[in-house]
């Protein structure tokens, strides 16, 4: 009855922190100190059976899946994803040819990313089914985690890539985390104001980003980038694609625009004072 927003309001009061937190919860990781040089990015993420992925996906895309989401949310702070802990939990009568192929997945989308598997935990389910969860650490420049809150009235509001489609077309089994496009940018002074990955859905992600700023939001329909036989509708609401959701301050996006980019970046509308469009409605736990 209440979503998944109402739901982490309730349970995200009043957590307690130490001195070494930088950013707790509420954005795409949280970040604590760790020296002169780099913060720590902390992550972690969950695949469910029959939300996230089919009874019949092959496993090796089951495991992918599993790290790439965690992945994509350090990319989204302009991080370099590190180490993983991986916790499986699975019915008893699944063979263990089925876990063999998960973590080969899981195996070979690490050594992309440089990411060492540093172990987990692994349990029985009382039930049928599959449940991958995957914590995982990286490092970006000593205060320069890019946050959804940083974005100000006047900013360019940017996406990386493609959207829409993710399901039918299996895009989020197979989807790259924008790491490389979020280091280019961190690393050639093209810093967003502010930056989220779109798990959701542009429709349910822009709102978020926009409260986290204090801000609104005018989008450009037409400006949308879909994938072939997808709609701006499709765009908005289908979830899942795990490509970046940026702002950027005008002079900021000026430049980016005259750049080679690792993947295509569109303008598809502007920060604005604190007014909101109504962009239907994307993914969101809890929720019918």
């Amino acid at each position: 009855m209440l979503g998944e927003n109402a739901v982490l309001q309730r349970l995200l009061r009043c957590l307690p922190t130490n001195e070494e937190l930088i950013v707790g919860p509420g954005d795409d990781c949280a970040v604590t100190a760790r020296n002169d040089e780099w913060d720590t990015l902390l992550k972690t993420d969950a695949v469910v059976e029959s939300i996230h992925f089919t009874p019949d996906t092959p496993p090796e895309l089951i495991g992918r899946k599993a790290l790439a989401r965690a992945v994509s949310d350090i990319a989204a702070m302009g991080g370099i994803p590190e180490h993983a802990l991986v916790t499986l939990l699975v019915h008893p009568s699944r063979p263990v040819e089925l876990l063999e192929k998960l973590y080969s997945g899981l195996h070979r989308l690490a050594e992309s990313y440089g990411i060492s598997l540093a172990g987990g935990e692994t349990s029985s389910l009382p039930f049928d089914g599959m449940v991958i969860n995957v914590a995982l650490t990286g490092r970006v420049e000593r205060g320069m985690a890019v946050l959804r809150s940083g974005a100000r009235d006047g900013d360019i509001l940017c996406v990386s890539g493609l959207l829409g489609g993710s399901f039918p077309s299996e895009r989020h089994l197979t989807f790259e985390p924008r790491v490389r496009l979020a280091r280019f940018l961190m690393e050639n002074s093209l810093i967003p104001s502010a930056m989220m990955d779109l798990s959701d859905g542009l429709a349910t992600d822009l709102p978020r980003l926009a409260e986290a700023s204090g801000c609104g939001y005018e989008l450009t329909p037409e400006t949308i980038p879909c994938h072939p036989g997808c709609s701006v509708e499709a765009a908005l609401t289908d979830g899942e694609d795990y490509e970046l959701l940026m702002t950027f301050a005008p002079g900021t996006a000026q430049r980016l625009s005259l750049m080679e980019l690792p993947v295509p970046i569109s303008h598809i509308g502007k920060i604005v004072p604190r007014n909101r469009e109504n962009l239907g409605r994307g993914w969101q736990h809890f929720s019918a």
